[in-house]
């Protein structure tokens, strides 16, 4: 059976999802949202979601392998995004990719941020 941590947020029951989950030494990080007033905040929130689900997991940012950014209005916010993962990953460099979306859960939310993990056995 893989381990899971909780979403714990309205959602996580709501939909049915775990904030992260560990097959092996595979961990999938469902996509997080954070509260914030920028692209930027929210995705270094973000982030720091993802990095205690790891840890949770026993794995860190270190062992992440690929990441995924879903931007809503991708021209404006690209950059704070952009930066926001560049600094926590600038010298990790897992595969990236940042898509531009129509929208997310709540109209306040603009960004949206996978992760996948290869933590230490």
């Amino acid at each position: 059976m893989p381990d899971r941590v909780p979403a714990r947020n309205e959602w996580g029951d709501r939909i049915g999802y775990s904030r992260a989950v560990k097959a092996g030494n595979l961990i999938e990080v469902a996509g997080t949202t954070a509260p914030g007033d920028s692209a930027y905040e929210q995705a270094r929130s973000a982030l720091a979601t993802i990095e205690a689900a790891l840890v949770e997991l026993g794995a860190s940012l270190e062992d992440v392998v690929r990441t995924r950014m879903f931007v809503v209005d991708i021209v404006r916010n690209a950059d704070g995004v952009g930066r926001a993962h560049g600094e926590v990953f600038a010298e990790i460099k897992p595969a990236t990719a940042m898509y531009g979306v129509i929208g997310l859960l709540s109209s306040e939310m603009l960004v949206e941020i996978e992760a996948t993990a290869m933590a230490p056995r």
